[in-house]
């Protein structure tokens, strides 16, 4: 396989595919929700999906598509050439702003990440990497994330775990709150991460995402150094949703052992 021809189809369509998007504020965006009032889908973001898809058939067609709104095919496992894609992380966002989504790329191959890209459409930014050769911030290298101590961080995290909740310990949420620097909340898991990789935030944690919020940002992760895993410590599985933390290598354990503490569902 040639990896570095594949990165710059990727880019290619990536860059393609935000001007696109760009466009669609100049005529009518149809908003529909899925699993609830906040669990927003357009049709800009299914037709980006299609967009992709067709692209990448028509580059390699025994290539294989998991999209967050499921225009491609069902995907049940990891085996050959998988593209992990989410066309607008942060919907909500694209839709009341204008501003602060995504979209994100995962390339993996027999389950590992060789390919991953973040792109800001409306600042048209590109965080990418390629699995054992670096990361990159548009074209300047993006460097090994520094040492720090948790009381430096600043983080992100939803404000709902703060408050009671039925999954998560939230006194431990709040001692980790007093704790930090700060806390952010941008309402997309890949610009989080974007933030993460490239030393705007120390760590992201989340209750639960899906493989397209993240496929793209585990591969950047591993090259500056960030870790990514479940609650567990475990790695995600890229075939189903779980808990999600990304954190600068020196806090990442530390987060893990003093402050994540789920509760038991029943």
């Amino acid at each position: 396989m040639d990896v570095k021809k594949l990165d710059q189809f990727a880019k290619e369509i990536i860059v393609e595919a935000g001007k696109k998007i760009r466009d669609a504020f100049s005529y009518d965006i149809e908003i529909e929700t899925k699993s609830g009032a906040n669990d927003l889908v357009t049709n800009i973001d299914r037709e980006t999906e299609l967009f992709f898809i067709e692209k990448i058939k028509a580059f390699d067609s025994s290539h294989r598509i998991l999209g967050e709104e499921g225009m491609g095919e069902k995907v049940e496992s990891l085996e050959g050439v998988v593209w992990i894609i989410d066309p607008i992380d942060g919907t909500m966002n694209f839709v009341k702003q204008h501003r602060h989504f995504m979209i994100t790329i995962g390339v993996y191959v027999d389950g590992v990440g060789i390919l991953g890209y973040i792109f800001d459409v409306m600042r048209e930014d590109l965080f990418y990497a390629i699995a054992g050769q670096g990361a990159w911030y548009n074209d300047s290298p993006m460097r090994k994330l520094q040492p720090l101590k948790i009381e430096e961080a600043v983080i992100g995290i939803n404000a709902n775990w703060v408050t009671p909740n039925n999954r998560i310990n939230h006194e431990k949420i709040i001692e980790l709150v007093r704790t930090v620097r700060g806390t952010r909340s941008y309402g997309s898991a890949a610009m989080e991460i974007a933030f993460v990789v490239s030393g705007k935030l120390d760590a992201y944690i989340s209750m639960r995402l899906a493989p397209w919020d993240i496929g793209g940002g585990v591969v950047i992760a591993k090259e500056v150094g960030a870790i990514a895993t479940n609650f567990n410590g475990n790695p995600f599985d890229f075939l189903t949703t779980d808990t999600f933390l990304i954190a600068n290598p020196y806090i990442h354990q530390l987060i893990l052992d003093n402050y994540i503490e789920e509760k038991k569902m029943l």
